[in-house]
């Protein structure tokens, strides 16, 4: 056990996980959660520590990079906990990278966020995907009209979601209600009737991907008039929207300014420990 003295050493800590795995990231009475898993892993190398994360993902909601800082006892190293703490993190979860920054927090100096929300829009179900995508021909919570969504006219209403608006139709009221700026809300094919939502924008309220995709999803089956997603989108009037499952979306980038950002741009782009398979493959 490292000697604990009150001079501890800050770093960041790029973790990746797959969501089904936790019922969220944030501590609670019912586990298992990412916060949990990770900090009993922690303290199995020494490292008596919490975590503060870039924000808070939940239940079933999957992460490519998830930041998190925290405190090492004065004597240890990023380096030597890199190799110490994987063999102990659950199935489920793994590290990427630990770097030491100066004047970092994992949640305030960010910048913004990237997330992507996979969605089957025809093509046969596949097994490596089904657990990471929504099935949209197949989704209940659509009525059956699923199958008449398509991608163009998907693209065409995430687009229109862009910009700098109050998005308080699209999450919840326990988020602060404030402008937030959606830098791009576009849609790529993937193959095999495999597309994904992505989205980056400088934050999100909790639920606002879901619902914006939901929503999007909902126009785009005829189950509610466009109108009502532009009213919405531009005055903030309440929408009887669909919030799509969780299984579905992935935190896939936590921006920081280049003067504190603890990564690489070629670390970012190829991270080192993340998994090669669904749904972490590009």
């Amino acid at each position: 056990m490292l000697t604990s003295t009150s001079k501890r050493i800050p770093v960041a800590l790029w973790i990746w996980y797959r969501g089904g795995n936790f019922r969220g990231f944030q501590r609670q009475t019912e586990g298992p959660t990412v916060q949990e898993a990770l900090e009993t892993a922690l303290r199995a190398v020494g490292v008596p520590a919490s975590v503060m994360p870039s924000g808070r993902t939940d239940r079933g909601v999957h992460a490519r990079m998830q930041v998190v800082s925290v405190r090492l006892e004065a004597g240890d190293s990023p380096e030597s906990l890199a190799k110490r703490l994987p063999e102990h993190l659950t199935p489920g979860l793994g590290l990427c990278l630990v770097r030491r920054p100066q004047g970092f927090h994992a949640q305030w100096s960010a910048s913004g966020k990237a997330y992507r929300y996979r969605l089957r829009l025809g093509g046969p179900r596949t097994e490596d995907w089904a657990p990471y995508s929504l099935d949209v021909p197949g989704e209940p919570g659509l009525l059956g009209r699923g199958a008449s969504v398509t991608p163009e006219r998907v693209a065409e209403l995430l687009a229109r979601a862009q910009g700098t608006r109050d998005f308080i139709a699209f999450h919840e009221k326990s988020s602060p209600q404030k402008p937030r700026t959606l830098e791009s809300a576009t849609l790529h094919e993937r193959g095999g009737g495999l597309y994904e939502v992505r989205l980056v924008g400088d934050g999100f309220a909790r639920y606002q991907v879901r619902y914006l995709v939901g929503g999007a999803l909902k126009v785009a089956a005829g189950l509610l008039p466009e109108e009502a997603w532009h009213a919405a989108l531009e005055t903030g009037a309440a929408m009887e929207g669909f919030k799509a499952p969780a299984h579905g979306l992935m935190l896939w980038e936590v921006h920081y300014p280049p003067k504190v950002d603890p990564f690489t741009a070629p670390e970012r782009l190829h991270p080192p420990g993340l998994p090669p398979e669904s749904p972490f493959s590009e």
